[in-house]
């Protein structure tokens, strides 16, 4: 049985009546992932939790290892990734304690390590639709069942960090027609579709981005309150959507590389083989 992989903070992994039945520290060819894996068994099914900050949040998202963290989620075979995370709203009807299925992103980070294909192997896989729809579908489906807003599409823009937008940022985004933004997933959904995971992105909406006239009114207090708040919906969400699940994907993010890899296998080294091995055993030997 292939598992479901959840990466997010920790508050998220207290379902109610999860059994916790081992924790993994894994080793990868690209370093350590953000934590050790937390595997639980929820109605059935099993379930791999990473807190991609780590376990205290000290982790920023520039600092993420994200190669890493996905490599280790194919290493525990997982099948499919829910990814949830707060984000900022660039537009007045996304509100504070919405939700967002975003199902396009746009990249304005520097240099992050998003490819397992950067040394002695070239691999160009299909990334126009950068989410899983049938995963999507069912976490729309999952949040309407408990009565929870959550908007299906939009676009997430993947700022750098650890700073906010200025003004001026935020304002240009908008005008760009983005919905929300964020600081990690983007790298998080381009490692999945090269290893062939379904990935889908639960974004929570804590406060307008600056742009908003009111944005100098919001307290910290405020925001602290909103992302409880969304911890608890998220949990909420995220239990009904594990009950729509089956127990395998069958989507075509799971044949992503198929005709993706361009390097003749003779001429890949086989040290390289061998790292990626896991992720492209099954077209190269």
């Amino acid at each position: 049985m292939k598992r479901i992989g959840i990466i997010g903070g920790s508050g998220i992994y207290n379902l109610e009546g999860i059994k916790k039945i081992d924790e993994v520290s894994i080793s990868t060819p690209f370093g350590r992932p953000s934590e050790s894996f937390i595997i639980s068994e929820l109605e059935g099914k099993e379930l791999v939790f990473l807190p991609r900050h780590g376990r205290h949040h000290q982790i920023s998202p520039s600092g993420i290892n994200y190669r890493a963290n996905i490599y280790g989620m194919k290493k525990l075979m997982v099948d499919r990734i829910i990814s949830i995370s707060a984000c900022g709203s660039l537009k007045e009807e996304l509100k504070p304690l919405d939700f967002v299925i975003p199902d396009q992103f746009v990249d304005r980070t520097q240099g992050r390590k998003d490819t397992f294909f950067d040394e002695g192997i070239v691999a160009h896989v299909s990334f126009s639709n950068p989410i899983c729809r049938s995963l999507a579908q069912s976490l729309k489906t999952a949040a309407q069942k408990i009565g929870v807003t959550a908007h299906f599409g939009g676009t997430y823009l993947n700022m750098e960090g650890p700073q906010f937008s200025t003004l001026a940022e935020s304002n240009l985004y908008r005008s760009w027609g983005m919905d929300i933004i964020g600081m990690t997933n983007l790298a998080e959904a381009k490692l999945a579709r090269e290893a062939e995971i379904c990935y889908v992105s639960l974004s929570a909406v804590t406060d307008y981005d600056c742009w908003h006239p009111t944005h100098d009114s919001v307290t910290l207090e405020e925001i602290l309150i909103n992302l409880k708040k969304n911890v608890d919906n998220s949990k909420k969400i995220l239990r009904e959507f594990i009950s729509l699940l089956g127990d395998e994907s069958s989507c075509a993010c799971n044949t992503a590389l198929k005709y993706a890899i361009v390097t003749r296998p003779e001429f890949i080294p086989s040290k390289v083989k061998k790292d990626l091995a896991l992720i492209i055993g099954k077209y190269i030997k």
